[in-house]
């Protein structure tokens, strides 16, 4: 069998290939058969069936049990990327040929893999499909999306990137053909943890690497080539050092290697060929007259191996396209009054399907999603003259790389306001820009942080205009040099994403806040030696729990899934309420921004109950559900099963109420494309109970999952000591104290340490995120039953801030004042006045 473990990928492309060969594998006496999906169609449809998928990757891990379970009758799907290839069967129940030849029959005696012969067609002569077979199949594959390129405008016109087809970018030089195959090469490697094989004839692979760091970092990437490299940069490097993109830029390139090369790299997800040459160049064989024959071969190679290959090739000339034979071609053009480039999508026997504008950003190898102009036959206001100002018109431009969602960093609600105005003066709508005035007054006050980047600097700098001259003359901080707020009011919102000086105590920030030597154990005699305890938590438990994720498995799998988002921490003020962040110096003299409340008459009298929640972080260590061993890929799931933990992707389900945030909390702003979110088990457990309580109206489809084996104990015994630690060191206070916080925040930030060059004993984002999200969970759970109660919230933020309204000046019964894990401190401020924070 170890034979068969370690061929499994050329021999499931046997099954698909055109002579679908069969294969018997045997271990130790029990024996399998790999065979096409031909022999057991219900294999192409195997969720619908209720069969089990395995991907190769697990497949060759876990060889023998597939062997055991189908030689037991029960079929094994196995599968590249979402796609079923090949399905293990029962001997009995398959009829299989003899082997021909005596050395096979030894093979298979000896627990080898043995080739049989091709499998037999339904009928004499050709192989035929019945209209309903092929229904089936169109179907089948319609439910597994294409490879992105990156670019959504492009996406949407073109559908995407599909296995099996060639797709031609056709551009002349310096349009920048080449960067739409490094677009796509970027997406999937980096996004899907894809794997891509980068076949460069013309640029070497020094160029395609900056390439890649200058459109992935917003650099610059002349200066690149000086090997300069800025600190953000350097982290996108070390970002990029294990992503699983090859890279042949060898001399002599063909077609044939190309083809030759492909299915040595497992798991193959997308070919990017750069470039096929118009002009004869005799050093390089993809060129001139050898292009037609070179397509072929690249056609060829994307129906075996199924995957697209995406060739790029350095001229427009239909007549030249047109000998190239490629299922799909893009056409870039740049027309002379424009700064836009056009991508005109056609397909083989029909002609032109769709049409995208694409933004060049040459400076950074990049393009950028533009949004479409506005129709030709639709007049602008005042005889044909833009409206909006230069600074409208500005802003919109600096604002584009958001809201096409080509970069991220913003809260939703700003994306949402920002697109609007590029929308307003698309379409010359004056009456929405003057609406959108006083709502871009306010997002300039805001004290917005922006990414510390090209586009974060510049969308800055262009919104500055539209703040109060309070505002604008404000001190500049962070490292993206951006004006703060003053004196701004900032209307509800679940994502307003106002920065703070100061953290509460369990807050979570934007970097690990570790830094070298935390990894290592607290010294003998220490008041709390946190790391030392959690280390000992985890390796008692006899689940044997796998600590740290081996680095060369991060990039692939569940991991690029996760994210800080997940936490799901509510960032919520009442529709009916006013948060405004103002100046404030605290008793050392230090200025710092903190939170006035203003409320409506209609609330009466009252005053706000502030509540801060003690120790969120380690009393959710109590009863976490987490996965102490490595996640499994489990797809699609009816329900959610109790038994298993991990990570769901779900639809956003409806919340209509408007006294409460959505129980995901900032998950929300995230969506995918489908309008999907990746959520932790305490989230999924929060709407199982929601949805059977009548709160929602039906649990979320879980479309795909990674979980293993549930246990909500490991890291309880953490969780004790950390208990009975601050009962004892609350009391005594000054340095111990502070000494106690600082090691727990340790020893839970490195659960999952974020830079690459941080030692830690651990590297579990699914138990960092999960902990987090469990503390989310309770802290809106107690809210939301507080509300039930009749009690009027205010705002709900982070894991351990909450503001009631308090007619009769009492906080709400759901909460427990004290100093222990769970309880809370409760403070009265009346409105107007100042909201303490941290250590105010």
């Amino acid at each position: 069998m170890s034979e068969a473990r370690g061929e499994l990928h050329a021999l499931v492309r046997l099954a698909e290939g055109p002579n679908a060969t069969t294969t018997v594998i045997d271990n130790r006496g029990v024996r399998a058969l790999l065979a096409p999906l031909d022999r057991f169609p219900a294999a192409r449809r195997p969720h619908d069936n209720d069969l089990p998928v395995h991907s190769l990757g697990s497949a060759q891990k876990e060889l023998g049990d597939l062997i055991t379970a189908a030689a037991q009758g029960r079929p094994q799907v196995l599968k590249r990327h979402t796609t079923p290839v090949a399905v293990l069967l029962s001997l009995d129940a398959s009829p299989r040929p003899a082997p021909s030849h005596p050395v096979a029959q030894d093979a298979a005696t000896a627990g080898g893999a043995v080739n049989s012969q091709p499998t037999p067609s339904r009928e004499p002569g050709r192989r035929l499909a019945t209209l309903g077979d092929a229904i089936g199949d169109v179907l089948a594959s319609a439910t597994v999306p294409g490879l992105s390129f990156g670019l959504a405008t492009l996406d949407e016109a073109t559908g995407g990137l599909h296995p099996g087809r060639l797709v031609l970018v056709a551009a002349e030089p310096q349009v920048g053909g080449s960067l739409i195959g490094l677009a796509a090469a970027r997406h999937t490697a980096l996004e899907r943890g894809g794997r891509v094989l980068y076949a460069a004839s013309g640029p070497n692979s020094a160029d395609i690497t900056r390439r890649i760091i200058a459109a992935e970092a917003g650099g610059d990437y002349a200066r690149l080539k000086s090997g300069t490299l800025t600190p953000h940069e350097q982290d996108v490097v070390e970002r990029l050092r294990h992503a699983p993109l090859l890279i042949d830029d060898g001399a002599d390139l063909t077609a044939e290697a190309i083809a030759e090369t492909a299915p040595l790299a497992d798991d193959l997800a997308l070919v990017v060929v750069d470039r096929l040459q118009r002009a004869r160049n005799p050093r390089l064989p993809l060129s001139g007259e050898q292009l037609p024959a070179a397509s072929q071969v690249l056609r060829e190679l994307a129906h075996t191996q199924n995957v697209p290959v995406l060739a790029v090739v350095d001229t427009g000339d239909a007549a030249v396209v047109n000998l190239l034979d490629a299922d799909v071609v893009l056409t870039l053009t740049t027309a002379a009054d424009t700064t836009l480039t056009t991508v005109t999508v056609t397909e083989r026997d029909l002609g032109v399907i769709g049409r995208a504008s694409l933004r060049p950003d040459l400076a950074r190898a990049r393009f950028l999603d533009a949004a479409p102009a506005a129709p030709a036959d639709r007049p602008t206001p005042g005889g044909g003259e833009a409206v909006g100002r230069d600074i409208d018109r500005e802003l919109a431009a600096a604002a584009l790389p958001f809201t096409s969602r080509a970069v991220q960093g913003l809260p939703a609600e700003a994306t949402r306001l920002l697109a609007a105005l590029r929308t307003a003066l698309t379409d010359s709508h004056t009456k929405d820009l003057d609406d959108l005035r006083e709502p871009l007054r306010a997002l300039a006050d805001a004290g917005l942080r922006f990414p510390d980047h090209t586009e974060g600097r510049r969308l800055a700098a262009a919104l500055r205009p539209y703040g109060t001259p309070e505002s604008t003359a404000a001190d500049i901080t962070g490292s993206a040099g951006q004006a703060t707020a003053a004196g701004a009011p900032v209307h509800a919102s679940a994502d307003s994403g106002q920065a703070q000086e100061d953290v509460a105590e369990d807050e979570e920030d934007g970097e690990d806040g570790l830094k070298p030597g935390d990894e290592e154990d607290e010294p003998e005699g220490h008041v709390f030696p946190a790391l030392k305890i959690l280390k000992d938590a985890v390796g008692r438990s006899k689940m044997h729990p796998v600590p740290v994720i081996r680095k060369e498995e991060r990039d692939s799998g569940p991991w690029p899934l996760i994210s800080e988002h997940m936490d799901g921490e509510p960032r919520w003020v009442h529709p009916d309420a006013t948060a405004t962040r103002v100046p404030h110096i605290r008793a050392n003299g230090k200025r710092v921004r903190r939170d006035q409340f203003e409320v409506p008459d209609s609330f009466g009298e009252g005053m706000l109950c502030l509540i801060d929640r003690n120790g969120s972080f380690p009393s959710a260590c109590s009863a976490v559900p987490l996965a102490p061993n490595k996640l499994l890929h489990t797809g699609p799931l009816d329900a959610y099963d109790k038994a298993g933990a991990g990570i769901y992707l779900i639809d956003i389900p409806e919340w209509n109420r408007a006294d409460m945030p959505h129980p995901l909390g900032r998950i929300i702003d995230r969506p995918d494309e489908d309008g999907r979110v990746w959520v932790t088990t305490p989230h999924i457990k929060q709407l199982v109970k929601l949805a059977r309580d009548n709160h929602l109206a039906a649990m979320p489809t879980i479309h795909d999952s990674w979980t293993g084996k549930a246990n909500e104990s490991l890291f309880k015994p953490f969780y004790e000591a950390t208990r009975k630690a601050r009962t004892e060191l609350v009391q005594v206070g000054g340095a111990p104290y502070k000494d106690y916080k600082t090691r727990l925040s340790i020893a839970l930030r490195l659960l999952w340490p974020k830079r690459p060059s941080q030692r830690s004993p651990f590297w579990r984002p699914d138990w960092r995120m999960s902990m987090v999200a469990e503390a989310s969970v309770r802290h809106w759970s107690v809210a939301f039953r507080a509300v039930q109660q009749g009690h009027q919230l205010l705002a709900l933020r982070n894991v351990d801030a909450a503001v009631f309204w308090a007619p009769d000046g009492t906080a709400p019964a759901t909460y427990r004042i004290g100093t222990g894990f769970g309880e809370v401190k409760a403070k009265f401020v009346k409105p107007g006045e100042i909201i303490p924070e941290g250590d105010d």
